[in-house]
């Protein structure tokens, strides 16, 4: 009997206890159900999210080997810092050849200056010749005129007149000559002014050559574009490179950060540009970072796609699509600097709060 009672006690303990236990799984069941009602009702939720920035490549304009690499992995970098330096000698020897062949073609300019000012010399030389001869063919005309009166009042005799005739047909030619050496001492000028057009072209055109001769030598030197941070390094000294090719990726620390949320399409009606949000991170869950929706993607994710979806074939599925929706993070909290693009991250929105930006 005494055993029995025993037993009966303890039955009543564990009982107890049972039931002390049930009920507190119950009230933490109740509790939970409350606060997921809650959250259910109140805010929306998304777990497909990512940290986003700008990651740009780092190409190269010229071609070459390259010479010194000035920058290690996940190094910051500031705007202008040297990244690379390709072998620049044979762009050097360009561009010294450039500037060669322009100081011939500048000479040669001068050369047919100085040939016009010349040749211009000879024209007023010939000019005044023309003059002075014009001047003895007069005098000889007058002579021969005068000597022609004399022959035919029987006072001078034929050998006179013909003398005379001679001196006359002598300043004739010298006349003429004196013409025609101004007229070719023009030409001359004209001739000499004519090739001056296509020496300054050819100045124009070694001129643009050097400067494209400068440019790709200024090329083999390869600076950061902005302020940022530099990816994995897949390049070695003494390695030829190519134009346009990739040799390393930067990300872009200027324009800061933001994530980008896939909320479903049944999300979006609490969704708004200028939308309060809260974000947590996989790698930093505890914290919580403020953002503001800043646009809204003008398609679905799928429309994106390589291969979209096309729903007229028969085989439609009907799945509730995901817009992007991008999101800037305006928190100044210090684990933003930590973030690093491509990490996941949820995103929660309030429901019930209207105040936006």
């Amino acid at each position: 009997m005494n055993t029995q009672n025993t037993y009966t006690q303890t039955d009543k303990i564990i009982t107890k206890i049972t039931a002390w236990i049930a009920g507190f799984i119950a009230l933490a069941l109740c509790v939970w159900g409350v606060i997921t009602l809650y959250d259910f009702y109140n805010y929306d939720e998304t777990n497909d999210a990512q940290v986003e920035s700008y990651i740009n490549p780092i190409t190269s304009r010229v071609s070459g080997y390259i010479k010194e690499i000035r920058y290690d992995e996940n190094q910051d970098v500031k705007k202008g810092d040297t990244l690379l330096i390709i072998d620049n000698r044979e762009y050097a020897l360009e561009r010294e050849e450039g500037e060669a062949g322009l100081q011939n073609a500048q000479s040669q300019v001068r050369v047919l200056e100085s040939n016009v000012e010349t040749a211009s010399k000879m024209a007023q030389v010939n000019n005044a010749q023309i003059a002075a001869a014009k001047a003895k063919l007069t005098r000889q005309q007058q002579e021969y005129d005068r000597y022609q009166k004399l022959y035919d009042a029987e006072s001078a005799t034929k050998q006179q007149l013909e003398n005379v005739k001679s001196a006359l047909d002598v300043a004739q030619s010298d006349y003429e000559a004196a013409l025609n050496n101004y007229q070719a001492s023009l030409s001359k000028v004209n001739d000499s002014k004519s090739q001056i057009s296509p020496v300054l072209s050819e100045i124009k055109r070694r001129d643009l050559m050097l400067q494209r001769n400068q440019l790709d030598f200024s090329y083999t030197v390869i600076t950061a574009p902005y302020n940022g941070k530099m990816g994995k390094r897949t390049i070695q000294p003494g390695q030829q490179i190519q134009v346009g090719q990739t040799l390393a990726f930067i990300v872009d620390n200027e324009t800061g950060k933001w994530v980008v949320a896939n909320f479903k399409e049944t999300q979006l009606e609490y969704l708004q540009v200028g939308k309060k949000v809260e974000i947590t991170t996989d790698a930093y869950p505890d914290i919580k970072i403020k953002g503001v929706v800043v646009s809204f993607s003008p398609a679905t994710g799928s429309r994106f796609s390589l291969l979209p979806p096309d729903n007229s074939t028969g085989n439609f599925v009907k799945i509730a699509q995901r817009i992007p929706v991008k999101i800037k993070i305006t928190d100044n909290n210090p684990t933003v600097g930590l973030l690093s693009a491509g990490m996941n991250a949820s995103v929660r929105v309030n429901k019930t709060e209207a105040d936006h930006e």
